[in-house]
This record gives structure tokens, C-alpha cells and sequence, in this order.
């Protein structure tokens, strides 16, 4: 993680305090999950990492399940990723 935008690092982080809270349903804490090992993927451009974990996001932003301060931690994730971009 030597070469990690900044904005991937903080959301990483952001990431595993959802994947790590139990108050949150399983399957919030599992897409968190994934979205944390699509971050950290080394065969993956910036760009494409933060394309494909947004989308993921964004699915379970709408899911009726996920507690409002879940919601606003990933809105909060999807607007650092929004940032990242490929040169």
C-alpha cells in the first residue's frame, strides 16, 4: 500500500469500520468487505478501483436495511472516491 492514493486510504478505512461493526447487517458488512479487497487490488488502476467499489456502494446506500449512520459514512466514501481518477 506504499503507492495508495489518499482518498483509497481513507476510505479503506471508512470501509473497515463498517465491515467491523456488528450493528450493521451482514450483508452491508460483506459488500464493505469486498469493496475493501477491490481497494487494496494491485492489478487495478486508481480509477477503476473507485468506479467499481462506488457502484457497490451506491447499491446498498438504497437498501432499506442500512442504518442511517451506515448510509451517511458510505455517501461519505462514495464522495472520496468521486475524487480519484485516472492520469
Amino acid at each position: 500500500m506504499a503507492d495508495v492514493v489518499p482518498q483509497i486510504k481513507n476510505a479503506i478505512e471508512l470501509l473497515k469500520q463498517i465491515a467491523d461493526d456488528r450493528g450493521i447487517p451482514r450483508n452491508i458488512r460483506r459488500v464493505a468487505t469486498e469493496s475493501i479487497e477491490v481497494l487494496m487490488d494491485p492489478q487495478m488502476t486508481p480509477g477503476l478501483k473507485a468506479a467499481t467499489v462506488i457502484s457497490k456502494l451506491e447499491d446498498i446506500s438504497s437498501d432499506p436495511n442500512t442504518p442511517l449512520f451506515a448510509r451517511t459514512k458510505i455517501w461519505q466514501i462514495i464522495s472520496l472516491l468521486e475524487q480519484v481518477k485516472d492520469a
